[in-house]
């Protein structure tokens, strides 16, 4: 399409959950509902269109041995970007990834800086690894680099207990997550165990990255809270390969670990039924591979449970409004996908999709 070129897209689009229309344009790259005077140079897209899928635990420019290169952090987003996922919530990068924004075939990325981790205590070379009276001042580091969002590791293993522990004393946690807020910040926290959730939740969080420790007590306090989380499904699915591998050294952790797994399904419906605010992400990066959004919208549906419509918004419609981005809103940046037939039916759908607009460009 050249520059003055006008997308139209007909069929079903699904501006919303229940506000379907039969069709938008695209001109100048942003959305329009009125069609264009005088269009010409017209390009037509078919079927059910939505708006750019949404991954709000990605890891753009992270490797498994920690940062990579440009060259690689590129084939993650076009990665992501051909299955449909054209808007990241990237929860922790050790890469300047800045230069994204300066593609307009690459997705949108809101950063929430690097990880920040108690010392050796987290992946090696993913993370700033510091002792607790530090934290408020890389809280604030990472805020001022981050997109709204910074990144706690809220606990890991802890080798001299040999299992999961909590990363942070209360205090030092109220007080960085105060920081954060002072900067206009949002702060999230990957957890597993359940022994550091309330005293994230109380301190102020806004957001519980995994949460597969969260139980029937701490539901009510989420809820209290407002605290959202990000199951990463398919993640989870990977914890019965690493109890094993550290079972021998780690037994207790081990036990754990498959615990976690065996009642994920469960964790995230009873959350889901109480009103905690469930959004997709992924986890890629590291040492999952991108463009799994599909996977997670079914995980959620298939596994845990959940409406379908309720998994669908979970990855647009609501997930937009939670990152404060538009979705096919009159005047918005036009990035969307087309699919065959109504992924509100099927959310398999996403796993195929037909045509990815970026921009009000169609990819490939």
């Amino acid at each position: 399409m050249s520059d003055h070129a006008v997308l139209h897209v007909k069929g079903r689009v699904l501006a919303g959950p229940d506000d379907v229309r039969d069709e938008l344009w695209v001109v100048a790259g942003r959305i329009s509902y009125d069609r264009p005077a005088g269009a010409r140079d017209v390009r037509t897209v078919q079927g059910w269109a939505l708006p750019g899928l949404v991954d709000a635990h990605c890891h753009v420019g992270l490797g498994p041995e920690g940062p990579v290169g440009p060259d690689v952090a590129e084939k993650q987003a076009l990665t992501d970007r051909e299955a449909g996922t054209l808007l990241i919530r990237d929860a922790g990068s050790p890469s300047d990834t800045r230069w994204v924004d300066d593609r307009a075939d690459l997705p949108k990325i809101i950063r929430a800086g690097r990880h920040i981790a108690r010392t050796r205590r987290y992946i090696r070379g993913y993370a700033h690894e510091i002792e607790p009276e530090d934290l408020v001042a890389y809280v604030a580091r990472e805020a001022r680099r981050g997109d709204g969002w910074v990144k706690l590791v809220g606990d890991w293993i802890d080798r001299e207990v040999g299992d999961l522990a909590p990363s942070w004393p209360r205090e030092a946690a109220e007080a960085a997550i105060a920081e954060a807020h002072r900067l206009g910040a949002r702060v999230t926290a990957h957890c597993f165990a359940t022994n550091s959730l309330r005293d994230l939740v109380e301190s102020g969080i806004d957001c519980v990255e995994h949460a597969t420790g969260l139980t029937e007590e701490l539901i009510p306090l989420f809820v209290e809270h407002g605290v959202a989380i990000v199951p990463t499904l398919v993640n989870i699915a990977t914890f019965p390969q690493l109890a094993a591998g550290g079972a021998a050294k780690f037994p207790r952790w081990s036990a754990h670990m498959r615990r976690l797994h065996e009642r994920r399904y469960d964790t995230v419906r009873s959350a889901h039924d109480a009103g905690i605010p469930v959004f997709v992400g992924t986890d890629a990066g590291g040492s999952l591979p991108h463009g799994l959004v599909a996977a997670e919208v079914a995980e959620l549906v298939t596994g845990a449970g959940l409406p379908p419509l309720t998994a669908l918004a979970a990855t647009t419609w609501e997930a937009r409004r939670w990152l404060g981005r538009p979705g096919l809103d009159e005047g918005a940046p036009a990035d969307l996908v087309v699919y065959d037939a109504d992924p509100r039916a099927d959310v398999r759908v996403l796993a195929e999709p037909r045509r990815v607009v970026m921009n009000g460009r169609v990819m490939g």
